[in-house]
C-alpha cells in the first residue's frame, strides 16, 4: 500500500559531529540524503521533506532530567568538565566526546522524532522517516552508546501524550534497545521489541529474553538475543518466528521502528552478518504490519551504523523508499553522481549496486523445532518467555 512520507531532513543534523574518529561520523547521514536525492526519491511526489522544529528544553524534560539537560549544555561550552560530571551523566567519554554545541546537534535529532510521530498524529500523513534519529541507548539522565537524548523514546511519548494507548516499538539495530526498553518498562500501553547481538558479547550486556518488562507490566518487553555471526537467513527466521505472532495480538495503533544497520557484515562494531538485503526485507515486514495492523500508522528512524560508505546510504535509503511505497530494484545500479561524490569526498570506492546479492531465503519456524540450533534456541527462549502471556504456544503457533 502506497502512502504519502513525512521525511525529516536537515543539513544542520550533521553538526551532530563526535569528531573525525569517531565511529559514528555525520557523513553517514550526508551520504544518504545524497543518494536518497540521486535515487529520486526525494523527489518523488509521495516524500515531503520536513524541517526539524527548534530545539524545545520543555520537549526533553518529558523523558531527561533537568539537570542532565543542563550538564550536556555545559558540556558544549566548555572542555573542562569534572571527573565526577563525566561519570554521572556519561558526557566526555570516550563513547560520547563533549563538542561545542552538543545541546542543539543532539536536540535537533530529538526534535525530529517529535515531528515525525506529530505528522502522523495530526492527520497530515500515516508515515514518517527521521533516519537522522535512532538514538536508543541514551538514559533519563545520562548519556551513553552514541547517544545523547533519546528520539525514539520521545516518538513514542508523544503518541502517548495525544491518546494513543498501544504502541509497539521494534528496534532492529544490533545492539539491545536498552533506553527505550528503560522508558517504558513499566508501562502496559508500549511494547518494546528488540532483536539484537546477545549482551554476552556486545554493548550494552542487556536484553535477554527473560527481560519481559515490570512487574506492572509483564511481557511488554520482548528481546531476541541472536548469536554472533547470525546471517540473513537466521535473522530473517527469528524476525518471522517472534514479532508478527505478538504484534497482531497486542493489536497496535501505531508502530515505531528503529533501523540500525550496524548487524551488516561490514559493520566495525558488531559481530553479526547481515546484507543490506535483509535489513530491507526486515523494513518491508515492518511496513506490511503497519499497514495490516495499525492503518499503517509508521514511524521508521535510523540508528547506529558504521560502514558509512558501504552500509549506511543504502540501507537508509531504501528505509524512505520502502516508506512511500516505492519499488527501488535491488539490482539497481548506485548512479555515478553518487559514487563520484563519495571519491571525492574520502578517496574511496563506493558500491554499485543497492544489493549485497542476498536472496532472502530463510525456512520458516513452521518447519519446525531445532534444538540443536543456536538460532532456534534463542528463539525458542524468547516465544517461551513471552508467548503464554499473549496466549500463543511457544511450539505450535
Amino acid at each position: 500500500m502506497s502512502h504519502d512520507v513525512f521525511v525529516v531532513w536537515d543539513e544542520s543534523v550533521t553538526e551532530y559531529n563526535f569528531g573525525p574518529s569517531h565511529p559514528m561520523h555525520p557523513l553517514r547521514l550526508d551520504l544518504t540524503a545524497k543518494l536518497a536525492t540521486d535515487l529520486d526519491i526525494f523527489d518523488h511526489p509521495r516524500v515531503h521533506l520536513g524541517a526539524i522544529p527548534q530545539v524545545d528544553d520543555n520537549a526533553l524534560k518529558k523523558l531527561h532530567s533537568a539537570d542532565f539537560i543542563e550538564a550536556v549544555k555545559d558540556a558544549g561550552r566548555t572542555s573542562e568538565l569534572s571527573k565526577e560530571i563525566i561519570e554521572a551523566y556519561g558526557v566526555g567519554t570516550e563513547d560520547v566526546p563533549r563538542f561545542d554545541g552538543i545541546h542543539e546537534a543532539s536536540g535537533r535529532l530529538y526534535m525530529g522524532s517529535i515531528a515525525a510521530a506529530q505528522a502522523i498524529i495530526n492527520g497530515s500523513y500515516v508515515r514518517a522517516v527521521n533516519f537522522c534519529g535512532g538514538m536508543h541507548h541514551a538514559m533519563p539522565g545520562k548519556a551513553a552508546g552514541f547517544c545523547v537524548y533519546n528520539d525514539v523514546a520521545a516518538a513514542v511519548q508523544e503518541f502517548l501524550d495525544n491518546g494513543y494507548e498501544r504502541i509497539v516499538y521494534i528496534d532492529l539495530d544490533a545492539h539491545h534497545g536498552d533506553g527505550v526498553e528503560h522508558f517504558f518498562w513499566d508501562d502496559p500501553r508500549v511494547l518494546t521489541i528488540s532483536l539484537h547481538e546477545n549482551g554476552r558479547f556486545l554493548f550494552p550486556g542487556t536484553g535477554f529474553a527473560a527481560d519481559i518488562g515490570g512487574l506492572q507490566a509483564a511481557a511488554s518487553a520482548m528481546n531476541i538475543a541472536l548469536p554472533p555471526r547470525t546471517s540473513d537467513a537466521d535473522w530473517l527466521r527469528a524476525l518471522d518466528a517472534t514479532v508478527p505472532h505478538v504484534l497482531r495480538e497486542f493489536k497496535p495503533q501505531v508502530i515505531v521502528s528503529q533501523h540500525g544497520c550496524d548487524g551488516h557484515s561490514l559493520d566495525p562494531l558488531t559481530h553479526l552478518r547481515l546484507s543490506v538485503d535483509a535489513m530491507r526485507r526486515g523494513a518491508e515486514w515492518v511496513r506490511d504490519l503497519a499497514d495490516e495492523l495499525c492503518d499503517g500508522k509508521w514511524v521508521a528512524t535510523g540508528g547506529g551504523g558504521y560502514s558509512i560508505i558501504d552500509v549506511v546510504p543504502r540501507a537508509w535509503s531504501q528505509i524512505v523508499a520502502i516508506s512511500a511505497g516505492i519499488d527501488i530494484d535491488p539490482g539497481t545500479e548506485i548512479p555515478q553522481r553518487w559514487r563520484d561524490y563519495v571519491m571525492t569526498l574520502t578517496g574511496r570506492e563506493a558500491p554499485l549496486r543497492m544489493t549485497d546479492g542476498g536472496t532472502n531465503d530463510f525456512q520458516p519456524w513452521t518447519y519446525g523445532y531445532d534444538p540443536e540450533a543456536d538460532i532456534d534456541r534463542a528463539v525458542m527462549a524468547t516465544r517461551k518467555a513471552i508467548f503464554p502471556f499473549y496466549g500463543l504456544d511457544p511450539y505450535y503457533d
